[in-house]
């Protein structure tokens, strides 16, 4: 092995294999771009990112760990989300769930 050096397999690598998604289109409303990443709790997103929030409560971005979507000023996109795993709680962020979203709590 040389330092620093990658060993991938030739297979390609399915992230979120099995988990129930949904579609929904965003749209910033505001005059700033507004980053997010992928394990944020979508429902806590910047105000104004504007969608259907309910259907966002225990959802994250369906992309990979470390990585992030940016809606521009004005920008319109659909983006798909998936459930949290684990144990599925959710702290920090907004504060706005600060527990568990199996339970649905919101500040």
């Amino acid at each position: 092995m040389i330092p620093g050096e990658y060993v991938l397999k030739k297979e390609p690598i399915l992230c979120n294999q099995n988990k129930q998604t949904i579609k929904i289109r965003v749209l910033n409303r505001g005059d700033r771009p507004v980053q997010v990443g992928s394990h944020f709790h979508f429902f806590e997103v910047n105000q104004s990112l504007q969608f259907h929030r309910e259907k966002a409560f225990g959802m994250r971005l369906n992309i990979p760990a470390g990585t992030a979507v940016r809606f521009e000023p004005g920008d319109a996109k659909e983006v798909e989300i998936i459930p949290f795993s684990g144990e599925r709680k959710v702290y920090g962020l907004n504060n706005v769930t600060n527990g568990s979203v199996e339970m649905g709590k919101r500040k």
